[in-house]
């Protein structure tokens, strides 16, 4: 039987798209049809971490580290906004 790699996936996908929802009203500018390239930038700017379960990261980080992370993703989440809004402004103005 062959292997099942269906559960694979980056750990901070799920936090990016929870990050983007939880930041979008500060963006009014930009519509929901924005957001996935909010989280593209975003997750294309973080370190790829792919895990098979949640908890297996979690698993074995410290309270420091988890803080360390959810920090690191808020930051990167607010440069992909402005990033994305800062292109957004540019094409409206042409």
């Amino acid at each position: 039987m062959p292997a099942d790699f269906t559960t694979l996936h980056n750990y901070y996908e799920q936090q990016v798209v929870n990050m983007v929802m939880d930041l979008a009203h500060r963006y009014p500018l930009l519509t929901e049809d924005h957001h996935p390239d909010v989280a593209c930038v975003a997750l294309n700017r973080l370190p790829p971490r792919y895990i098979r379960h949640q908890v297996d990261l979690a698993f074995h980080m410290t309270e420091k580290e988890r803080q360390d992370s959810e920090q690191l993703i808020q930051d990167t989440v607010v440069y992909a906004f402005e990033f994305v809004q800062a292109r957004f402004a540019m094409r409206a103005r042409r």
